[in-house]
């Protein structure tokens, strides 16, 4: 069963690179590829919209926001090559949740294990901000991929986009709990979803999220990934 929904997840993210429903995003993500960053100009850019990836077992489930411009946008997956991918990783690996703290490049063995990282957003947008239309026309992507993840007990929404997103895909009930960093919302049926303020370098660079504190998140999910267990006191 685990290969099959394997199988339907890599055909999920070969339908992702291949949209261009979105004409500002397209238009946006391939003059980023074609112009390119200094430090970066003498690499080939993925200029494409990029999918989700990680262990299709997963019980954990990481939503960001959408690619960087020059960092998921130049190497073709998530949360790899800037500074963000950074700090997610190193704290994924403190878990346990990947093999390897770096994430420089989508061939550099980074690999995941009970989790699994995705956006709401595929495609690196103008100023980091997609519009609404944007973000919908994108929700059918992760509303499709949350249902190949049938194991998943936590998602771990990084930001308020994030957070706004999977609790509409996951029928949160209105009124709904405002987002706060290490805000825990019951979905029902042991699941959980998890609130972190986002990786971004506007909260790591001013201190607004700390290691510790990134670290905290993820020990949570793991411990909620592994069963029904009480909220610290």
């Amino acid at each position: 069963m685990t290969a099959r929904r394997a199988r339907t997840l890599r055909l999920l993210q070969d339908e992702v690179t291949s949209c261009r429903r979105c004409p500002r995003l397209v238009a946006w993500r391939e003059e980023v590829a074609a112009t390119r960053k200094a430090a970066f100009r003498d690499e080939t850019y993925w200029g494409r919209p990029v999918p989700g990836f990680g262990d299709p077992d997963a019980t954990v489930v990481v939503i960001g926001l959408a690619p960087a411009a020059h960092g998921a946008n130049r190497t073709g997956r998530m949360f790899t090559g800037d500074r963000s991918g950074d700090w997610l990783f190193r704290a994924m690996h403190r878990a346990g949740l990947a093999n390897q703290a770096e994430s420089r490049h989508r061939d550099d063995g980074l690999e995941l294990h009970g989790a699994y990282v995705t956006s709401p957003v595929r495609c690196a947008p103008p100023g980091n901000q997609p519009t609404p239309a944007e973000r919908d026309a994108c929700r059918g992507f992760l509303d499709a991929e949350l249902a190949l993840l049938p194991q998943a007990r936590v998602f771990v929404a990084l930001g308020g986009f994030g957070y706004q997103v999977v609790a509409d895909l996951l029928a949160v009930p209105r009124p709904r709990p405002r987002f706060a960093h290490g805000l825990e919302v019951p979905l029902g049926e042991g699941r959980t979803l998890l609130c972190s303020y986002h990786v971004s370098q506007q909260n790591t660079f001013t201190g607004r999220l700390t290691e510790p504190m990134l670290d905290a998140v993820f020990l949570r999910a793991v411990q909620l990934g592994a069963g029904s267990v009480p909220k610290p006191g």
